[in-house]
């Protein structure tokens, strides 16, 4: 058993040694629906868009984002565990894979949270590999000037999905560990439990291609009863737009201050992705493994 915790605290350097304003992203919520909505924004009411602006943590986000400047990569990641105050649990860390050994893994974890898991399997990761990771995730992260050097953008819309498979098969065949959350979304409760939807075969598929084995992980943890029922009833009232999203931000100042365990399991090697079973299949069989650690 391991424990991390980052000190909540962060070394100000004034701004006279981080990025200019314009080089720093920053959330500005009357930008977006001016941008989006355009002359029709100033129909919304203010109230809606002061709501908007506390659901997503507008000035406490934009802050550490000052404060973190032209900061990236692994050494961001632990600042965003100290600033949402962190504690992990770590089990199993004897089973992450030596990063001498020359091989090149996939790591799989569940998704529980949609932002602290995230988060924190990056730094645990990055830190034991030297920075040698990559995460596919959501386009819209790239904003994040510290992120996004560990990021492969996904994004099967629009013109960037002609380059989707490009960009996952250059991942796959670098140098770098991947880092995957097979469900694509965070977990939702169903049937009075919370986990996540069925997983992709993407990360099987890939993995086999390039010879990874894969690192089952899982990470503990939970959203609130307000998000899990919010995300039903969109589902039933066949809402395509993924509001439960739009409070992800709120819900991870919800778990600041919190325990997290996670459970690294031992690697699989990719040789057991025969066609016993279809890609799927294996996937499914993964994310089973992932729920009996």
């Amino acid at each position: 058993m391991h424990y991390l915790q980052v000190p909540g605290t962060f070394p100000y350097r004034g701004y006279e040694q981080i990025m200019s304003e314009d080089k720093i992203f920053t959330i500005d919520i009357d930008k977006v629906l001016r941008d989006k909505a355009g002359k029709k924004s100033r129909r919304i009411p203010r109230f809606v868009v002061n709501w908007l602006k506390r659901i997503i943590h507008q000035d406490e986000i934009n802050e550490f984002l000052h404060r973190e400047g032209d900061r990236q990569g692994v050494e961001w990641l632990e600042d965003c565990i100290g600033f949402l105050d962190m504690r992990l649990d770590i089990r199993g860390l004897e089973n992450l894979p030596r990063p001498d050994d020359g091989k090149r893994y996939t790591f799989v974890s569940n998704h529980p949270l949609g932002g602290q898991d995230g988060v924190a399997l990056g730094a645990i990761l990055g830190k034991q590999y030297n920075g040698h990771i990559k995460y596919l995730v959501n386009d819209l992260l790239m904003n994040l000037h510290g992120l996004a050097p560990l990021c492969i953008p996904i994004n099967k819309t629009g013109a960037q999905n002609r380059r989707f498979p490009a960009m996952v098969e250059a991942g796959f065949n670098s140098d770098n560990h991947i880092i995957m959350f097979p469900a694509g979304l965070c977990s939702r409760r169903q049937k009075g439990v919370v986990r996540d939807l069925p997983w992709n075969k993407t990360f099987v598929t890939k993995s086999v291609e390039t010879h990874r084995d894969i690192v089952p992980i899982h990470f503990g943890g939970c959203n609130s009863d307000f998000f899990y029922r919010l995300a039903s009833v969109s589902k039933a009232l066949g809402i395509k737009f993924n509001i439960a999203m739009l409070f992800l931000v709120d819900e991870m100042f919800k778990n600041r201050h919190k325990t997290f365990t996670v459970k690294i399991g031992k690697p699989i090697p990719w040789q057991t992705f025969n066609r016993s079973r279809t890609p799927l299949q294996w996937a499914a069989q993964v994310q089973d493994i992932v729920y009996q650690l």
